[in-house]
């Protein structure tokens, strides 16, 4: 008996002592072992770390007029794993009971907060779980849908059908509707809903300079616990190309929240502050942007085009004053962008027809084989090679040099181009930039094609017109050499990167490219254009108390099936004014002009409208006329 006794006694010891060892072991793994995943565990479930959305920098112009600017907004996420949990709806269902009862707001916070506790386990005694969560979820629809601009039906349905845990209910809140919000869900105890502050890009002038501005638009990103976040990114324009300027750097905070969610006070972690983004000062004027815009539009209308560009550049400095490219879109709205997208400026490649004769003419001038003055050839409109022809509808027989450029003759522009050769004709054209990008700091620039095929009839047509792709932008920069010193320049959109305290952290400088033809050469060039406009192809470019100098374009539009269309032409012109000391250069290309009452002539459709441009940024930059104006005559009555 007491042997057994003694047995048993020494069973219940061994289990005991079996039993308190696996505890132990339990207690020193959860200790020692599983210490830091209980850790993490407990840090998610109440750690939070709040994105502090950095400001991105303004788009400029170079008066410093806002373009682009960022406007605080917040977005409303519904986190569904907090919603459903009845634990946590029960604090809600609390407060709506509690702040009912009479002699509520009597009660200090302390003994609010008691009474809603006490609720708290009433409810979950007496209400089943899926009750305290419908209950709950009505609750908090009746305390957000107006606030939200929303129906209770629209606002009940978004939820219940949305998939997954983490939800946008609504985005880009303005900032005190989204402070409002929060304060409702705060006190009046609602679960399951947070917000999360950003930005969004606004524009002040959104249907101007759209393809140069740009815009951006929104990335998705998921954090460490699978929540979706959005990220702005410029997409296009110089909201692109700048991007790393702009952006900034978002920083963050870290903090504590409670079983509800709610930031508990005086428990917050590390703070990383935001760092704003540069402001991107550019290089345009908007009073000459709107000309631009204003004067492009009405020439689209009148010749009956879609289709088109216009820029305007300081040719001594490379500064693009204004670009505007058609078709365009809204910048707010950002529609169509297929369609309109396309940036006319500096992407279209088109042949550039008689505009092109800077190249021949300047080359030779410039290698000394010609003088203004020299009797040109023109073969009276026909002149026959090795199995090719050239043709002019205006025939000639001998011009000067500058008379060939006044008629825009094919046939002499050929004549000067054979004796400069077609090597060192090839050279010129890359010299002036033709045949590669400009560097613009532009996404999508197309580089044109200027290639030497080694075969006359390519060299011929290229000579005035044919055989090669330039686009606007190119050809500006072009004209541009010709408008200063003959040094080509790197077309430039940002003047200067500033800091929110007005300091110029980078400047952007003027860059020259290379040298095209001497000083003297340019002069020359500008003269003989000058006689364009005075009474050659370029009249209707004329403005009243200036000298304008300038070349008009007419090509037909090539077929991409071959060959070129009958009824379809490029018009240009580009100019520079005034013309002894140019203060602009401007060029003006109007696509496929359908009006049927005159000719589709360069010096009839773009002419026209580099005039008006031109009289009024002429106005607009305060230049001081330097020819006499001659009043209209006054018209009789009988």
């Amino acid at each position: 008996m007491k042997s057994t006794f003694q047995t048993r006694c020494i069973i219940l010891c061994l289990v005991l002592v079996t039993g308190l060892s696996v505890l132990s072991g339990r207690l020193v793994q959860i200790q020692l072992v599983d210490r830091q995943r209980y850790a993490e565990n407990s840090r998610k479930a109440y750690h939070r770390t709040e994105k502090l959305s950095a400001s991105r920098g303004e788009i400029v112009d170079r008066h410093e007029e806002p373009l682009a600017k960022s406007i605080p907004v917040a977005t409303v996420f519904l986190d569904k794993k907090h919603l459903n949990d009845p634990k946590l709806a029960s604090f809600g269902l609390a407060y709506q009971e509690a702040s009912a009862e009479p002699g509520w707001n009597l009660l200090d916070p302390v003994q609010q907060r008691r009474r809603i506790n006490g609720l708290r386990g009433e409810i979950l005694a007496r209400e089943t779980a899926d009750a305290i969560v419908q209950k709950h979820l009505a609750y908090a629809i009746s305390i957000l849908a107006r606030p939200l601009g929303m129906r209770r039906e629209e606002l009940r349905e978004k939820i219940e059908h949305s998939k997954g845990e983490w939800l946008a209910i609504a985005k880009d809140l303005p900032e005190d509707v989204a402070d409002n919000l929060r304060d409702a869900v705060e006190s009046h105890w609602v679960g399951g809903f947070e917000f999360e502050n950003s930005i969004k890009r606004w524009y002040t002038a959104p249907n101007q300079a759209t393809h140069l501005i740009g815009f951006t638009g929104e990335v998705e990103k998921k954090d460490d616990e699978g929540k979706p976040h959005t990220q702005v990114l410029g997409l296009f324009g110089v909201e692109s190309s700048m991007e790393a300027f702009l952006a900034g750097r978002d920083g963050s905070r870290e903090h504590f929240r409670d079983a509800r969610g709610l930031v508990v006070p005086g428990n917050s972690a590390s703070l990383k502050p935001p760092r704003a983004g540069l402001n991107v000062k550019l290089t345009i004027d908007m009073g000459i942007q709107s000309i631009v815009e204003e004067e492009l539009d009405k020439g689209l209308a009148e010749f009956q085009s879609a289709r088109g560009a216009v820029i305007l550049m300081d040719p001594k400095t490379g500064e693009i004053l204004a670009m505007a490219s058609r078709p365009q879109f809204d910048l707010n709205l950002k529609q169509d962008l297929a369609e309109n997208g396309y940036n006319y400026a500096i992407q279209a490649i088109y042949e550039p027809g008689s505009t092109i004769k800077i190249v021949a003419t300047s080359g030779a001038l410039n290698e000394g084989l010609v003088t203004p003055q020299t009797s040109i050839f023109c073969h009276n409109g026909f002149y026959q090679g090795k199995g090719y022809v050239v043709k002019d509808d205006h025939p000639a027989g001998i011009l000067s040099f500058e008379g060939v450029l006044q008629k825009s003759n094919n046939n002499g522009t050929y004549s000067i181009g054979r004796q400069l050769g077609a090597k060192r004709f090839y050279d010129y054209l890359h010299s002036y930039g033709f045949g590669r990008k400009t560097g613009i700091l532009l996404s999508g620039e197309s580089s044109g094609t200027a290639r030497n095929t080694g075969n006359e009839v390519d060299f011929s047509r290229a000579c005035y017109g044919y055989a090669s792709n330039v686009t606007p932008l190119q050809l500006a920069c072009a004209y541009s050499a010709i408008a200063s010193d003959g040094k080509l320049r790197k077309p430039h959109i940002v003047k200067s990167l500033i800091a929110n305290d007005g300091t110029v952290v980078e400047d952007y400088p003027p860059e020259i490219v290379n040298e095209v033809i001497k000083p003297k050469t340019a002069s020359l060039m500008r003269t003989a254009l000058e006689k364009v406009v005075k009474a050659g192809t370029a009249t209707r470019a004329a403005v009243a108390g200036f000298l304008v100098a300038g070349k008009t374009g007419t090509v037909q539009k090539h077929n991409p099936r071959g060959g070129y269309y009958t009824d379809k032409m490029i018009t240009s012109f580009a100019g520079m004014m005034p013309a002894e000391d140019p203060a602009f250069v401007c060029v003006v290309v109007i696509d496929d002009p359908r009006i049927p009452t005159i000719k589709h002539q360069g010096g009839l459709i773009a002419a026209p409208v580099f005039s008006k441009i031109a009289t009024r940024v002429a106005a607009h930059m305060n230049l001081q006329p330097t020819e006499p104006i001659v009043p209209p005559l006054a018209a009789t009555t009988r």
